[in-house]
């Protein structure tokens, strides 16, 4: 199993932290990491990596997520090209749709029918790099997207590594089908199960890929995974606490209360969501206690250090190809090292949608 380090949000790496991003990427090399993604959230997801590439030889570098809608295929397809030859091959452009007030209201782009609508920006961004990489004429006409003119002026070299992989963050089912038919991997969301993985996620996906002929071999399944550790019992409540908001949280939104119902647990749904819209003062400190033990321990992997990466590798070493540790509490990055030795050294995993 491939293990993956997220970079840490723009504000907490100071003013000079596209200088610093090189010292992190080269220490997650040295770390034994695999991948090292980039998010979009209050800064630029790509820029982080041009130093990080610069600094490193083997480290995969990727986007988790970059929102596609804010761009158009051309656009996305320069940069992540660019980002293909300057890193010699190891660009992994991870995309997602982002909700519609943010396309709309934030970026000022258009929003209708996400599935439909990413399923062909992925085609179009592939039919750019076909061209660029074979010279064949551009000539792609879809519903939303349109791409007919290309000179040899604007095409630039071609990759001698191919285009980049694309991944492609999903909930629903109709975006999940969308990576399996079209993609190469596929980020499902942190607020999910193993069980609900097994049983929802990766048959939803199957679908796609058989649609195109394709198989899970042909696939990779990225997850940032909740886990629960410290090296002392003080550290461990601390990360049951912070791992239990983060639950109460994400289970606050209605999009994702199917996965509270896969396991029964509905009305802990509702609960999260009305007090979530409430006014007490204390209502997220609240919400966090309603997620009980058995829901701590579907959501997060929780297990000491030394014993982390078996606990991984268990739960979910024949359906999970790469792993990132989503830890939403202070910690220190060392406590990871045991488990990426283990997981680093089970090799790749059986691919199965059930256990």
């Amino acid at each position: 199993m491939r293990i993956d380090m997220k970079l840490p949000k723009p504000d907490a790496l100071g003013g000079d932290r596209l200088t610093r991003l090189g010292e992190v990427g080269a220490a997650a090399e040295r770390s034994g990491y695999s991948g090292l993604w980039s998010a979009e959230s209050s800064g630029d997801p790509f820029l982080p990596l041009v130093p990080a590439a610069a600094a490193t030889e083997q480290l995969q570098l990727g986007t988790a997520i970059t929102v596609a809608f804010a761009r158009n295929p051309m656009s996305l397809a320069y940069t992540a090209h660019d980002l293909q030859l300057l890193s010699s091959g190891r660009f992994l452009l991870g995309l997602g749709s982002q909700v519609r007030p943010h396309i709309e209201r934030r970026f000022g782009m258009p929003w209708s029918q996400p599935a439909a609508r990413m399923r062909e920006f992925i085609e179009a961004m592939r039919a750019i790099w076909n061209t660029w990489n074979t010279g064949e004429k551009l000539d792609f006409r879809g519903d939303f997207y349109s791409h007919t003119l290309m000179t040899p002026f604007f095409s630039p070299a071609p990759s001698p590594s191919g285009p980049p992989k694309v991944y492609l963050a999903a909930v629903g089912d109709k975006m999940t089908e969308v990576a399996g038919a079209v993609c190469d991997g596929l980020l499902p969301h942190p607020f999910t199960t193993e069980r609900y993985l097994r049983e929802h996620t990766l048959p939803t996906a199957h679908r796609g890929l058989a649609s195109a002929g394709r198989t899970l071999a042909d696939f990779s399944v990225s997850f940032s995974g909740l886990v629960v550790s410290g090296r002392t019992e003080e550290e461990m409540e601390r990360a049951r606490d912070g791992a239990r908001a983060q639950i109460a949280f994400y289970g606050s939104t209605p999009a994702y209360h199917s996965v509270l119902e896969t396991h029964g647990w509905g009305e802990l749904g509702r609960a999260l969501t009305e007090l979530s819209k409430s006014d007490a003062p204390d209502r997220w400190t609240q919400m966090g206690k309603l997620i009980d033990d058995e829901v701590l321990d579907s959501f997060a992997v929780v297990a000491e250090p030394d014993r982390l990466g078996t606990a991984i590798e268990a739960r979910f070493g024949d359906i999970v190809d790469r792993f990132s540790f989503y830890a939403p509490y202070d910690h220190d990055p060392e406590i990871w090292l045991p488990a990426i030795e283990h997981l680093r050294q089970t090799g790749p995993a059986p691919r199965s949608t059930s256990k």
